[in-house]
């Protein structure tokens, strides 16, 4: 009956004139959650009597659902995936195939749709042929979409690879391969090959490219694809045609890595393991070395030194080579500062790299270098005052000052957060005080908030509660405020051995000037004081009720009256 009361429940909400998405999704999750239960439920006590009436009607039912509400809203893509991922769960693949089909007409400019429908088809129902029909209507959508043919260029790898694995055992059975047509050319990654060479025309750039070798290097036998992609035709040589590209100069670099050391690689030892991998790493940085010389730019040396920091944060037991490795880092760094081409968000990096090597004087320097350089970052400034306070020095003050000069008001709320934080550490009361008073001016209204409220608990903590209610008062005389506010005044309140519901109500009426229109619970709190409270007065809980039903709005309206109804029966 309960199951049979909420389904009418639902289903009348989805006959309505006004249709709403939210209708529609609320009884879909009914179905679903109620279609687990049953499953739950028989799988406990092994019971499958009329299992695919009972299952069957309840899954046509939600592939309803979902048809009416996608044919209402087709343009919500997360309704279209959320039917697939049902059908998937349900194994309802014929289903699946018409959804797939009835939202790519409907989505046909989203290639990532594309790909899910043929990788669907190639890894679940195991058809290469559909998987490449799909892949070849998106690419009359989407004629210059990386992703798509790499995804293409992946599919007939795996195509290939799945029919030498056939050969193979067929042959080891020393069956007849007369019925089976092998071909050659495919088995050998040729379509593959022509997928490649089509797009190497429409698609500019070394990042498809390196994304298809790395693919291209999942799959044993193509060899002869991958000195293709590098070097064997010179129209689409990466370091001839993407000489200029970062992520060129970045696989040749890495490619060094790879490559076996010039030395003989029999009965080595632990220092000639160290000594061959010095030599790779040399190579390597060497070429970095030319490229920045070749494409100076911010990408290039950004490339160089993600290198140089892989390696420095490698494992090794070896010293000399952790110091090696070192030293290039920082080297790397430095050269890239002069150069004026070291990207902001990696002299974090530098500065750490520094600190952890105990060498502060240069790390203040770098510090000081970096603001003058970025002199309107927040994060700049921020990663400099930090440096500073960590190594405690004098000139933190002076610092906060000519940052604050430099910048301003938006935006800059970490930087006061820091600077509180620091005092409260560091200085007087007073001055920690004063600042707090500077800083409620000197950032925007929406950041001010968070200082209030900082304001309000360092008060307390340090000046007891007639200080932090004279804060309060002072406080409130200036919006906006957030509700954190309030009820931090609220709980300082209830911590307080003769705790007033006189004030307890200043402040819940304060608090519901500025939120009784978008917060239930705050109201329902209320109420709760007058009923618990010893000073409270349930006579005037009826009035509350009354005027939050007059000031929240939609449908928090239905959320007060359930949460209402539970904490007049005892359950809240």
């Amino acid at each position: 009956r309960a199951v049979l009361r909420k389904a009418s429940a639902l289903e009348y909400k989805i006959q309505r004139r006004a249709l709403r998405k939210e209708d529609f999704i609320n009884y879909i999750q009914y179905e679903i959650n109620l279609l687990e239960l049953i499953k739950k439920r028989r799988a406990r006590i092994g019971y499958s009597f009329k299992k695919d009436e009972i299952e069957n009607s309840i899954l046509h039912r939600v592939h309803s659902l979902f048809n009416r509400a996608t044919g209402k809203w087709k343009e919500d893509v997360q309704l279209w995936l959320s039917h697939v991922a049902f059908c998937k769960q349900w194994n309802a693949k014929h289903q699946l195939s018409k959804v797939f089909s009835s939202m790519l007409a409907i989505h046909p400019n989203k290639p990532a749709l594309w790909i899910m429908a043929a990788k669907w088809e190639m890894e679940t129902q195991l058809s290469s042929e559909s998987a490449r029909r799909l892949f070849l209507r998106a690419l009359r959508f989407h004629p210059e979409c990386p992703k798509l043919y790499q995804e293409y260029f992946r599919m007939e790898l795996m195509h290939a690879e799945k029919q030498r694995k056939e050969k193979k055992e067929f042959e080891q059975a020393k069956m007849d391969l007369g019925e089976f047509n092998y071909s050659e050319e495919i088995l050998n990654g040729e379509m593959a090959r022509i997928i490649y060479r089509d797009a190497a025309q429409k698609i500019k750039g070394a990042e498809f490219h390196l994304a298809v070798l790395a693919i291209a290097k999942l799959f044993d036998f193509t060899q002869d694809l991958q000195k293709e992609i590098l070097e064997r035709h010179g129209v689409f040589s990466l370091q001839t045609k993407y000489a200029d590209d970062p992520l060129t100069w970045d696989y040749m670099a890495r490619r060094e890595l790879e490559l076996g050391s010039l030395q003989s690689t029999e009965h080595t030892t632990k220092q000639m393991k160290v000594s061959e991998m010095t030599q790779r790493e040399d190579r390597c940085s060497a070429v970095f070395e030319e490229a920045v010389r070749a494409v100076a730019t911010e990408d290039m040396w950004k490339c160089y030194i993600t290198f140089c920091l892989e390696r420095y944060n490698r494992k090794t037991n070896s010293e000399e080579l952790k110091q090696k490795r070192l030293e290039r880092t920082l080297s790397v760094f430095s050269k890239a500062h002069e150069s004026s081409l070291l990207p902001e968000a990696l002299y974090k990096q530098w500065l750490q790299l520094l600190l952890v090597s105990n060498l502060f004087e240069k790390a203040t320097e770098v510090a000081e270098a970096a603001t003058k350089r970025f002199s309107l970052s927040v994060e700049t400034w921020q990663m400099r005052l930090q440096v500073l306070i960590q190594l405690k020095s004098d000139d933190v003050t002076q610092c906060f000052e000519e940052a604050v000069k430099h910048l301003k008001s938006k935006g800059t709320l970490p930087l006061w957060t820091l600077w509180v934080e620091w005092s409260e550490g560091t200085n007087s009361k007073e001055d920690t005080e004063a600042l707090y008073q500077r800083s409620l001016h000197a950032t925007t209204p929406a950041e001010s908030v968070t200082m209030k409220e900082k304001y309000l608990d360092w008060t307390y903590r340090n000046g007891g509660y007639k200080k932090v209610k004279r804060v309060f008062t002072s406080l409130c005389e200036n919006r906006p405020f957030s509700l954190d506010f309030f009820r931090k005044m609220i709980q300082i309140e209830k911590e307080q051995e003769s705790c007033k519901m006189f004030h307890l109500r200043e402040y819940y009426e304060r608090a519901l000037r500025e939120f009784g229109s978008t917060d239930s619970d705050l109201w329902l709190d209320y109420i709760k004081e007058e009923l618990t409270h010893p000073q409270g007065k349930p006579e005037n809980c009826g009035s509350i009720h009354w005027r939050a039903m007059k000031m929240l709005q939609g449908d928090l309206v239905e959320d007060f009256v359930s949460k209402y109804t539970l904490l007049q029966t005892g359950h809240l």
